[in-house]
């Protein structure tokens, strides 16, 4: 990486380094950038797109069964405050 585009790249981050700073990350920008380089070279050829690394791994979802509904006065027991057979909660928007 160029010094000039690292210097774009800290004035389009809004990035306030000083020199020190600035050479500890283009050193390590630098040194990313060769390890992606040495990715590239990599032959890839045949090998099948790997979309996920946990293939075997499947999303565990219950089943959804209906039940019975808890009623209103059991539902409002837990609630810390309620009004009219509805849960009282803080205000959201400020007027």
């Amino acid at each position: 990486m160029k010094e000039e585009e690292f210097n774009k790249l800290c004035r389009l981050s809004r990035l306030s380094l000083n020199d020190e700073e600035k050479g500890k990350l283009l050193k390590n920008l630098k040194d990313i950038l060769d390890y992606i380089e040495q990715l590239e070279e990599v032959n890839t050829e045949g090998v099948p797109i790997c979309y996920t690394v946990h293939e075997t791994l499947k999303n565990v979802v219950r089943e959804d069964i209906p039940e019975t509904p808890m009623s209103r006065d059991l539902f409002l027991a837990d609630a810390p405050s309620h009004t009219g057979g509805m849960i009282r909660v803080p205000p959201v928007l400020k007027q």
